[in-house]
């Protein structure tokens, strides 16, 4: 997976390039789509940003080996990220957690 293939999961559910990120809630890791999108005048990166930071967690995901999970997720809710409301992913890393989990 690919920062546009990333890209392109959110268009195909939402129609909108949101943005993501990687967030730890109560010792968890969550994949957060954010309300703000690309596509927004006053969203905070250029495409080429947007697609590098997509880009980062792609690699993430795949270290993790959490694309299928966030991919079926994406597809199956039915959340979608609205003003002061993004859509949490959270992340079964299984044994490997703690490797990525720093106090």
């Amino acid at each position: 997976m690919t920062g546009q293939d990333l890209q392109q999961l959110l268009l195909a559910k939402w129609g909108r390039s949101y943005g993501i990120q990687i967030r730890r809630i109560q010792g968890k890791i969550v994949i957060q789509i954010m309300w703000k999108y690309l596509e927004q005048a006053s969203f905070p990166m250029s495409e080429a940003e947007y697609l590098d930071h997509l880009n980062a967690i792609a690699r993430y995901l795949i270290a993790w080996d959490s694309i299928q999970q966030v991919r079926t997720f994406i597809e199956q809710t039915r959340d979608r990220p609205r003003l002061g409301k993004a859509v949490n992913i959270p992340l079964d890393l299984g044994e490997r957690s703690s490797e990525w989990i720093l106090e």
